[in-house]
């Protein structure tokens, strides 16, 4: 959280179409903070993209939109969401179509746990790259805490929990054992 990983995104989009390239970007549908079918930034941009549920064969989507168009990068956005099944289908659209995707998501929910499509990633992506934000401290910050609208940290519940920073707040380590384990 609040690390900037859709502003990124949209970033690398708007440098792949300045040379004239086209990109094709999907989110999650789940998430519709930003409107449905778009990847919104806190700063304020946004673009449109479809959308993915997790009973979509995404290597069967990205097939057909590279038999109507040449497309020069795939772009998921609020890539935890993914399945397990659906790391797989876009390693296979690498492998397969010759196509560069690049995923951007959290890796842990705010128990400190790994979301299953960020597991799958961090186990089969060629590469890696880490968008840091920072702690009230101003360590790094690799961890969230979830809170209630009066501010309390929350310690249980479903691990999806569509918010931005009036539910999520970004942890070191440190801090957030001290928040969760308190």
């Amino acid at each position: 959280m609040n690390a900037g990983k859709s502003t990124l995104l949209l970033q690398a989009s708007h440098n792949y179409q300045e040379r004239g390239m086209k990109t094709y970007l999907i989110t999650a549908q789940l998430d519709n903070r930003a409107g449905e079918g778009q990847i919104g930034s806190r700063i304020g941009i946004n673009a449109s993209a479809d959308t993915f549920t997790v009973n979509d064969d995404l290597f069967y989507r990205i097939k057909l939109k590279l038999s109507k168009e040449k497309i020069a990068c795939i772009l998921i956005d609020e890539a935890q969401f993914l399945t397990s099944k659906q790391v797989w289908q876009l390693a296979r659209a690498v492998d397969n179509l010759a196509v560069p995707v690049m995923c951007y998501g959290l890796r842990v929910d705010f128990s400190g746990n790994l979301f299953p499509g960020s597991a799958s990633l961090l186990a089969i992506a060629d590469e890696m790259r880490e968008i840091r934000t920072i702690c009230h401290c101003g360590k790094k910050a690799t961890m969230v805490v979830r809170q209630d609208e009066d501010g309390n940290i929350v310690k249980g519940g479903d691990q999806i929990q569509i918010g931005g920073n009036e539910t999520y707040v970004s942890l070191c380590r440190r801090h957030w054992r001290e928040a969760f384990e308190n």
